[in-house]
């Protein structure tokens, strides 16, 4: 069986994330405090015959962000409309989308940072005035005509919050940021989608796969869809403390959650005897894209302290080094200059 990467997405995932996607807030496993606040405000603008306020999610992907939208547009028994902001690349193609919208519909943008600075400025009116102009004609015969958009609400999703233009951000009403799920909540939600998919999961083999999980649902649940197919091939549809620790194995997920890809990480870290890699660099390396380093693979190795990022570039950490077993560097060993 080749090698998982855990981050990879491709359509047959995206069906599969589908699948296992809850239907209502109250098969939401995680970000509690979240759901118990979009309760309110559904609630509330539902009791006021108003749509809801633009809602804003950031945090890392495979966090739950579609998900929260989806079921917020079930809650408020409205049409969920979807596109990302790499898709719309005119003022006319936005247009388009918010002229198909009925009162109270949901737009949901993912990665919203991504706008051009023109779509995100011709935006500013719909979400603030419901209403855009619209340029009819050409040359010096062109007028603008104003049109009058119903009261809708915009969820915007992005991996990037630091990338918003602040005009942007501070039209939303409601921000709110997704973060990492405690193990106990990726083994409920490995539960609850191996009886979806009709597969016997032990308790302890989802701890153990919930551990090895990076805090992310859809890292769970890729890993539990692998898995299901060992079980089938292997263990007569039984996942198994033994049978997860084999596939896991199998799929080059360690102890820690690490893939081949985060390990390379650290061994091309390991190997500048302690002195800065710039992420350029990094990137080529590893045969990634930079914005890939920076939102799939860093955020999960910073936060178990295996890397370091300073003005230069990452380092590897003390715990990076024995993460992959090394010695400490030697004061005399000799130093690339990697930064960029």
């Amino acid at each position: 069986m080749p090698k998982l990467n855990p981050h990879h997405r491709d359509e047959e995932d995206a069906r599969f994330d589908v699948q296992l996607r809850p239907a209502v807030f109250d098969d939401f496993v995680g970000q509690k405090a979240i759901v118990e606040k979009l309760r309110i405000y559904i609630q509330a603008a539902s009791a006021r015959g108003e749509a809801l306020d633009h809602i804003l999610f950031t945090g890392l992907p495979g966090l739950g962000k579609t998900t929260l939208a989806t079921l917020i547009a079930r809650e408020m028994k409205v049409e969920l409309h979807s596109t990302s902001g790499p898709i719309i690349e005119r003022p006319g193609d936005l247009a388009g989308i918010l002229t198909n919208l009925k009162r109270g519909d949901i737009l949901f943008i993912d990665e919203i940072h991504r706008l051009s600075s023109a779509v995100e400025e011709y935006l500013y009116s719909a979400m603030e005035d419901y209403s855009i102009s619209v340029v009819l004609g050409q040359g010096p015969h062109a007028r603008t005509m104003r049109l009058d958009l119903p009261p809708f609400t915009l969820a915007g999703a992005t991996t990037r919050e630091g990338l918003l233009t602040e005009p942007l951000r501070a039209r939303f009403g409601v921000i709110e940021k997704l973060d990492f799920y405690p193990p106990e909540d990726l083994g409920a939600i490995l539960a609850r989608s191996a009886r979806i998919l009709n597969v016997v999961l032990k308790p302890d083999a989802a701890r153990e796969i919930a551990g090895r999980a990076r805090g992310t649902p859809r890292v769970a649940n890729r890993l539990l869809r692998r898995l299901r197919d060992v079980a089938q091939v292997r263990a007569n549809n039984v996942i198994s403390p033994k049978v997860a620790l084999a596939g896991l194995a199998m799929l080059g997920v360690d102890s820690e959650g690490l893939g081949e890809t985060d390990r390379k990480i650290l061994e091309i870290l390991s190997r500048n005897a302690g002195a800065p890699v710039g992420l350029k660099t990094l990137a080529t390396a590893v045969c990634e894209a930079e914005e890939t380093i920076e939102e799939v693979y860093e955020p999960f190795l910073l936060r178990l302290g295996l890397i370091q990022k300073t003005p230069r570039g990452r380092k590897i950490s003390p715990d990076g080094r024995k993460h992959l077993k090394l010695p400490a560097p030697r004061e005399d060993q000799g130093r690339l200059d990697f930064g960029d």
